[in-house]
């Protein structure tokens, strides 16, 4: 999987959007992606590179043609990834008030049962 900033990247681009969402349905030839876009095939490729760069999509050889696929839960994995690092701080910050409440109402319980 490529680091987090290359994925931003790749799915930025509307034109790398469709392409993931067309290799959702399923592997494609680098021309079948290119015949759907009014693109030249260098920019296409430049597309495909970014994808495969971010860690989206793979390619393989067969024979004359270059296929492509979608690498499955790749961009779930990365936003997961960001998020738990994002709110990592927040998670903790809010378990440490929870512990804070809990001691809080146990020293209060214990000082009503000692009245």
């Amino acid at each position: 999987m490529g680091d987090l900033g290359k994925v931003f990247k790749a799915i930025a681009d509307g034109t790398r959007r469709e392409i993931l969402q067309m290799l959702r349905e399923g592997d494609l030839s680098a021309g079948e992606i290119a015949a759907k876009f009014d693109l030249t095939k260098p920019a296409i490729s430049h597309h495909l590179s970014v994808l495969k760069e971010a860690g989206l999509a793979v390619e393989r050889r067969e024979g004359q043609q270059i296929i492509y696929s979608l690498v499955e839960d790749s961009i779930l994995e990365a936003m997961d990834g960001f998020m738990a690092k994002l709110c990592s701080h927040a998670r903790a910050r809010r378990d440490e008030q929870k512990q804070k409440r809990a001691k809080s109402r146990d020293t209060k319980r214990d000082k009503e049962s000692a009245s």
